[in-house]
């Protein structure tokens, strides 16, 4: 008793309580950071977030798959291979190893808004490129547009964890977090779906050239003209962080200066710690082993 903190009792000479998760899940409390009183409270727009989220997903997982769903048409029409064609979705696999740890640097320096502004920007000027690209020489830019929009997914599989600490609650982190990762799952689950309903559907297999850029001028226009209205709607919905901090957490993030170690030792530090590496191999491994979902 006698090395107890004398600011841990209350006016009553009974120990203060810590304030309870519950009590911040009613997200009204106010706490005094730096001499001066945050309101802390969930905004409303945080599921507007979330939603979002999961349609820019929809959309951009759409466009990967949009060519494999109708692979024979798209190779006679270019005139190319199977592989050739194939290679137009292993391009999102690929821009995604070296693009991950940049982009997750630039997300944390420049924050949510803008990463989600520059990945729609990309989803949307990988479907205009991809317009035109309806004549059989125009392989190439077709390859470029598919290219642009693998960047753009880069942009959006990094953003649930964030928008779960900055939207939401002390109490609301862990759901959030997998309501987010799993309406980015979802959506882009859906967008599959669509990616191999929509294309057989729009165009038709048949062997007139000139036929067949109309018939892919509707998809394509269609897919630019859906990737146009999503940017639009993240630039006039999706906000940086909401107007009152949503957790204690948040609002010292607010409040103090950041005096966070830099980026690269972060990392460093993260392959030091051996709990993170046992996750990296688990979850790799459960990955690369189709197996592990069957038992």
């Amino acid at each position: 008793m006698e090395n107890e903190d004398p600011n841990q009792w209350g006016h009553d000479g009974t120990p203060s309580q810590i304030p309870s998760l519950r009590t911040e899940a009613r997200e009204s409390a106010q706490v005094r950071n730096l001499g001066r009183q945050v309101v802390i409270k969930a905004s409303k727009r945080r599921w507007a977030a979330v939603l979002v989220l999961s349609c820019y997903s929809m959309r951009n997982a759409f466009q990967w798959i949009q060519y494999a769903a109708i692979n024979n048409i798209f190779m006679s029409f270019y005139g190319v291979s199977s592989f050739a064609i194939d290679w137009l979705s292993m391009c999102y696999m690929l821009a995604y190893i070296p693009l991950l740890l940049p982009v997750a640097w630039l997300l944390g320096k420049f924050g949510l808004r803008t990463i989600a502004l520059a990945g729609s920007a990309l989803n949307c000027l990988g479907a205009w490129v991809k317009v035109g690209s309806l004549q059989p020489h125009l392989f190439p830019v077709t390859v470029l547009g598919q290219v642009v929009c693998s960047v753009a997914q880069v942009f959006i599989l990094g953003m649930p964890s964030r928008i779960a600490s900055v939207w939401f609650g002390a109490n609301e982190v862990s759901t959030a977090c997998s309501i987010a990762v799993h309406s980015n799952q979802m959506g882009r689950g859906l967008g599959i779906a669509l990616g191999f309903f929509i294309p057989p559907v729009l165009v038709p297999n048949i062997d007139n050239p000139d036929g067949l850029a109309y018939y892919m001028s509707i998809l394509f226009y269609i897919t630019a003209g859906v990737a146009t209205l999503l940017f639009i709607l993240v630039i006039t919905v999706f906000k940086e962080k909401p107007k009152h901090p949503s957790s204690r957490a948040q609002s010292l993030r607010y409040t103090l200066a950041s005096s966070d170690a830099s980026y690269l030792s972060s990392i460093v530090w993260l392959f030091k710690n051996l709990n993170f590496l046992l996750l990296v191999i688990t979850y790799g491994k459960m990955h690369m082993c189709p197996g592990v979902y069957l038992n």
